[in-house]
């Protein structure tokens, strides 16, 4: 069962997303919270495997929540109109974004790929949403050693920034799931990077793609 807590100030908006994830078998929302100090409180009261996590909020916003709680998986609700802070979500740690206006299957979605440990790199989401904000994101002070990769970990990281989940990589490159994961492992210790978020906007920042 995977547990999740909804973090909204608006109270519409956290029953909307409760009554849709507790519908699935698969899914419970353990509770709720209406600014980001209530989030961070909560999480560690409740362990949660997933945050969904809204930005704008009064009092501690999801950015400075999100800072609180690395090592957490959090899930960034977000518009495509808020560029600087996608950035400083994905500076701050976030596992992904989904839009507001996503359909309750997409939200469904992103809470399993989320809490199957994987960063929500949807190619109409995530990935759009990296490049618009690259502007605001700083590079790293050491570049990530892309010359370390082998060909192949070059082009699963390639796969993964266009947005392909490992399902589809596996296809695409006629192997084992397994296979795709080990790849993906190796090229994230390979780059020192935490997570495939991480590897995405490296790999766009450095021209990879």
């Amino acid at each position: 069962m995977i547990r999740v807590l909804v973090v909204d100030d608006q109270p519409l908006m956290r029953q909307g997303f409760a009554m849709i994830l507790g519908a699935q078998p698969d899914i419970t929302v353990v509770g709720e919270a209406a600014d980001g100090a209530t989030a961070v409180r909560r999480a560690r009261e409740l362990s949660p495997d997933v945050i969904m996590m809204d930005i704008q909020m009064p009092g501690t916003d999801g950015i400075a929540a999100t800072r609180e709680l690395r090592g957490c998986k959090v899930l960034i609700l977000t518009t495509f109109g808020s560029d600087d802070h996608v950035a400083q979500a994905l500076q701050a740690g976030a596992s992904g974004f989904l839009l507001k206006d996503a359909t309750p299957e997409q939200l469904v979605h992103a809470v399993r790929v989320v809490a199957a440990g994987e960063a929500l790199l949807d190619p109409a989401v995530t990935r759009a949403l990296i490049r618009r904000a690259l502007p605001a994101l700083a590079a790293p002070a050491r570049p990530p050693r892309f010359d370390a990769l082998s060909d192949r970990e070059t082009q699963v990281l390639r796969m993964i920034a266009h947005g392909m989940t490992n399902a589809e990589i596996a296809a695409a490159l006629v192997v084992g799931e397994a296979t795709v994961k080990t790849h993906v492992s190796r090229m994230l210790a390979k780059l020192e990077l935490r997570d495939r978020v991480q590897a995405v906007v490296a790999a766009y920042q450095h021209g990879l793609v």
